[in-house]
């Protein structure tokens, strides 16, 4: 082998393009730890023809109300959406102590997470100030013991739509990063007081497929002899890349959903996960962060390595 074909066999191999064209436009805030670039100008012109196929009704068993996309998200930016969104935002590996029994238990939570909004109380201007909802004065310091951080344009874009497609509401984003089969999240669901009765949330998915599960609740004890009724079944929804499940009505209060583990090459792709709702009061705003941003470092994504944490030493 020529001394020129040997050196371009082991030189490595240049980090791939991306199939769309950055804009240099970012989103800056003082709570994000480096600046987050806005959402390319092609994905915006796609996003226009959202959604790209009609939100399937399934509401055929007790308490149950949902909407399925599939997709949502139109399949031509998917893929590059995730990408994008994998390497703009920054992650968190949450760590928090529990207590069973008499006993503190540290639980490491099994996936990336991050989250932006602020709940109904306080909002951000277009300046991005924090101020009273009711009086638009500034929000007292110590009113929170989080930094609440605006929703940045590369995921309130995607807000703004999912908003007007579903005539809901919301004020705060969570978004999880699966990196492989491993990660998951067990079976719960968002029916927290702060999020007030009968809560819509929308869930969308890129990247890698995920069985989403959702099984009904066991309904409460009681001494009366029960009526008898017909035991909802489990459900399955196979979520691709740019599909959204609209979840609304009665069922975060009586369902539970969860995406578990899963085995092959397929989860290996990773998957992002970002959900839509509305927090009431401060509780929610508390909650969200102290779950989803804690106080350890920063992933960020980096091509080639995969999460690596991140440090302001690395610039943006």
């Amino acid at each position: 082998m020529k001394r020129g074909a040997l050196d371009s066999f082991f030189k490595p191999s240049a980090p791939k393009k991306p199939k769309y064209e950055a804009t240099p436009d970012k989103s800056q805030h003082t709570t994000y730890p480096f600046s987050i670039p806005q959402l390319p100008p092609s994905f915006a012109e796609q996003l226009s023809f959202a959604p790209a196929e009609e939100g399937k009704i399934i509401n055929d068993q007790p308490d149950l109300d949902l909407v399925y996309y599939q997709p949502y998200i139109p399949s031509s930016i998917a893929a590059d959406m995730f990408s994008f969104l994998r390497e703009s935002l920054p992650f968190y590996r949450v760590q928090y102590t529990i207590k069973r029994g008499t006993v503190d238990t540290q639980i490491n939570t099994p996936r990336y997470t991050t989250v932006f909004g602020v709940d109904a109380t306080s909002r951000f201007t277009v300046d991005g100030d924090l101020i009273d909802a009711s009086s638009g004065r500034p929000v007292k310091k110590g009113q929170y013991r989080c930094r609440p951080r605006p929703i940045p344009q590369c995921l309130d874009h995607l807000r703004t739509l999912t908003e007007g497609t579903s005539g809901e509401t919301f004020n705060f984003c969570l978004v999880n990063y699966y990196a492989d089969g491993k990660d998951n999240i067990s079976y719960h669901s968002d029916d927290e007081r702060f999020l007030g009765p009968d809560p819509a949330i929308a869930s969308y998915s890129l990247g890698a497929k995920r069985d989403f599960l959702m099984k009904h609740k066991p309904p409460a004890p009681s001494t009366a002899t029960p009526a008898p009724v017909k035991e909802p079944k489990p459900l399955t929804v196979p979520l691709g890349s740019g599909d959204m499940v609209l979840m609304r009505g009665k069922t975060q209060a009586n369902w539970l959903h969860s995406i578990p583990r899963r085995a092959g090459d397929e989860a290996k792709k990773g998957r992002i996960n970002i959900t839509f709702r509305k927090a009431m009061v401060k509780g929610g705003t508390e909650n969200y962060y102290q779950y989803n941003v804690g106080g350890g470092r920063v992933w960020r994504w980096s091509e080639g390595e995969g999460m690596v944490p991140w440090t302001d030493k690395d610039g943006e």
